[in-house]
């Protein structure tokens, strides 16, 4: 069985991310870019899975600029067996990406996708359901654990009110939530092989895949500051304020 895990180049989480003083995006220039941490967790689970025996061949598969070749070995030298960059200068949504997977997987026939269940840039959190939706195949989001066996796998689920357990046919899509493993350190070998697996580029049109967006950013700002607390004498003081000025009971 073929595992085919999607990785997204972002600002690296340790970054202060800083707007734009025109309010365009995000200011990018000069900052280190980095595999989405969620995306690291499923690349890491593709791999135990391999591990185990439950996969023959780990596929990583990023879409954007040149630059996610980077991403793309890192993501080998983790444990993938071979990548493909989907490249395009075109700012991609998450329905394009989705688009833009499903041409990749009809023609890899994997039996798994498993994917970060949000990238921490943009948050949407859209991308696998709207690629399961697309293949018309089962999903299970936020998963917190995995188990492959007889042609179905098995996901314990976060959600709010605790776990979910659910069994689907393969294939299927999988989503990662960050109990699921924690990804191991990256070795000086492994990243010196990684420049030798094969990793091969394609064009958004190669896939027969339209990636115009379909929607427009008008404005990016910063979160408005925190304003100064204010001390109370006494417990009558607080609940008048917070039901007189703050409104809130």
């Amino acid at each position: 069985m073929k595992i085919l895990v999607p990785v997204k180049r972002v600002v690296d989480y340790n970054v202060k991310v800083r707007v734009k003083s025109d309010g365009t995006g995000v200011d990018i220039a000069n900052v280190k870019m980095s595999m989405n941490p969620f995306d690291e967790i499923a690349v890491e689970e593709a791999v135990r899975l391999k591990e185990k025996g439950a996969a023959t061949e780990i596929i990583a598969v990023s879409c954007g600029v040149g630059a996610c070749q980077e991403t793309l070995r890192t993501a080998m030298a983790i444990g993938a067996d071979r990548a493909i960059l989907v490249e395009t200068d075109v700012e991609l949504q998450p329905l394009a990406v989705a688009k833009l997977l499903k041409a990749v997987a009809d023609k890899e026939g994997p039996g798994l996708m498993i994917l970060g269940k949000q990238a921490i840039d943009d948050d949407a959190n859209q991308t696998g359901q709207m690629l399961a939706a697309l293949m018309g195949i089962g999903q299970a989001t936020y998963a917190s654990k995995v188990e492959i066996a007889d042609g179905k796998a098995k996901v314990v689920r976060e959600v709010d009110g605790g776990l979910e357990t659910i069994t689907m046919s393969l294939p299927a899509v999988v989503t990662t939530d960050l109990r699921l493993n924690e990804p191991r350190y990256v070795t000086l070998p492994n990243i010196m092989k990684a420049k030798k697996k094969p990793l091969e580029v394609v064009k958004p049109a190669d896939l027969g895949v339209d990636v115009a967006p379909r929607l427009k950013t008008l404005k990016v700002a910063e979160p408005a500051g925190r304003s100064a607390g204010v001390k109370v004498p006494d417990v009558k003081t607080l609940v008048e304020k917070l039901k007189n000025e703050a409104k809130v009971i």
